[in-house]
């Protein structure tokens, strides 16, 4: 198997519990999230877009993020940065 096969189903396997997630929290959660797009659509989208290790990363900042004191609002995914070589 690649390189790349390997780090898909690596991500595959960190968005599993995110989702199934999402698909639990409105039977057993009530709330808004302050942030748009919530902190799970979020952290799928910091895993497919910048892999594994930074996705997991901008994810767990983003969490840490929302509290009581901060504002919330539109915050996307930053994009990926192209290399310079």
């Amino acid at each position: 198997m690649s390189l790349r096969k390997w780090k898909h189903i690596a991500e595959e396997v960190l968005i599993f519990p995110i989702r199934l997630y999402q698909k639990i929290h409105p039977y057993f959660f009530r709330g808004v999230c302050k942030f748009q797009p919530t902190c799970s659509q979020y952290a799928v989208e910091a895993i497919r877009t910048h892999g594994i290790f930074k996705g997991f990363y901008l994810a767990v900042f983003r969490v840490l993020r929302c509290n009581p004191f901060s504002r919330g609002g539109y915050d996307p995914v930053p994009p990926k940065k192209e290399k310079l070589t």
